[in-house]
């Protein structure tokens, strides 16, 4: 078997020496995969993101125990930039862009220092091919963008840094069906020709067992279940508590979701 892209083991995060945000959360990305996390608000999900990053340290967090080993090297508690370089890409929940530049220049930050400015016309015109909407924008200020082409520019740029390693928090947050639809096939066709890994982040089921090959469910800072993504789908909890389904097949309403808690605990 080949070599995880992407490893977290045992990994334990704590926010200003004292909160305790993620607590032995191990996960396994392999190459060319898209691997779902789940979770409802609180459960961990956008500080492991920010974990493999680098970017919690911004919000005075840190890894006080297990690793995080990308191509087999340890990058916990590294610098964002460096982590970047090394070749993964973080697409963040809030703060997607830059407001006050067009989408062109928004398309332009994220460009190595050692690139042409050839390389970087030829690297910005490939990703446009993905989003080509944003073509039409170029000249547009991002903070006039809506929210799906905010997430595509967000994306776009993201890929302009060549990741092999993309990491997606919740791409269908607060967008219309169907623009995630759309988002949703151009990560596919990103991952197909790109031949990026991408790690994405979901409060939505329903998007990221659509997408993903693997899934990974964290509940209070913990995994509690993971496995393919057929065998999620047919989890009596994951249809009762996720997508909202009683064993009868009827559609709870969101209330009740909100207030289920399961008695039993989950073995997969």
């Amino acid at each position: 078997m080949s070599t995880p892209l992407l490893t977290v083991a045992k990994l334990e995060v704590v926010y200003q020496r004292a909160v305790t945000a993620l607590q032995g959360v191990s996960l396994s990305v392999p190459r060319g995969q898209i691997v779902g996390i789940l979770g409802t608000n609180g459960a961990g999900k956008t500080t492991l993101l920010r974990a493999i990053s680098g970017f919690h340290g911004i919000d005075d967090a840190r890894v006080t125990d297990g690793s995080i080993c990308f191509k087999g090297r340890r990058i916990d508690n590294g610098e964002p930039h460096l982590i970047a370089r090394a070749g993964i890409a973080l697409v963040p929940e809030r703060e997607k862009v830059f407001p006050n530049l067009t989408v062109a220049e928004n398309l332009t930050v994220p460009a190595g220092p050692r690139e042409s400015a050839a390389e970087r016309r030829r690297r910005e015109e490939q990703v446009v091919e993905f989003f080509p909407k944003l073509a039409e924008l170029r000249s547009r200020l991002a903070g006039l963008l809506s929210g799906g082409e905010r997430q595509m520019l967000a994306m776009a740029s993201a890929l302009v840094c060549k990741p092999e390693l993309l990491l997606i928090d919740e791409l269908s947050l607060g967008l219309s069906p169907v623009v995630i639809d759309d988002l949703m096939a151009r990560i596919v066709q990103v991952k197909r020709e790109l031949g990026i890994t991408v790690v994405l982040v979901e409060q939505s089921a329903a998007v990221a067992l659509e997408l993903a090959d693997y899934g990974y469910v964290l509940e209070n800072g913990r995994t509690v279940l993971d496995g393919e993504v057929q065998r999620l789908k047919s989890h009596a909890d994951i249809q009762e508590f996720y997508m909202g389904r009683t064993g009868a097949g009827a559609r709870r309403s969101y209330r009740d979701v909100k207030q289920y808690r399961r008695s039993r605990r989950w073995y997969g």
